[in-house]
C-alpha cells in the first residue's frame, strides 16, 4: 500500500471512480492488479477508469495489445520453428 493512506479496495477504487476521482481509482486498480493479475473484472475496470483520465489513449492502448498479441504469436512460432530444426534427420 502507498503512504498516502488510501484503501486499496475494488470497492473503494469502484467509489472514487464514481466521485471522479479516476487516478486515485486507477493507483487503487493497479495495486490490486499487481496482487492478483488474472482478475479480468479489475482490468476491465482499470480500462474503463483510464479511458475517461485520458479518452486519446483507447487507440494507442488497443495498438499495442495488438502488437503485443502479435508478438507473442512470433515468439510462438519461432519456438516451433527451432524445435523442428532439432528433428532427428534434419541439418
Amino acid at each position: 500500500m502507498g503512504s498516502d493512506n488510501i484503501i486499496y479496495t475494488a470497492t473503494m477504487a469502484k467509489v472514487y471512480a464514481e466521485q471522479g476521482h479516476y487516478e486515485k481509482a486507477a493507483r487503487i486498480y493497479r495495486h490490486l492488479l499487481a496482487r492478483s493479475p488474472e482478475r479480468e473484472d479489475l482490468e476491465q475496470a482499470l480500462a474503463g477508469v483510464e479511458a475517461k483520465i485520458n479518452p486519446e489513449g483507447i487507440d494507442a492502448k488497443e495498438q499495442a495489445i495488438q502488437l503485443l498479441c502479435r508478438w507473442f504469436e512470433l515468439i510462438g512460432y519461432t519456438t516451433h520453428q527451432r524445435k523442428l530444426e532439432h528433428l532427428p534427420g534434419r541439418k
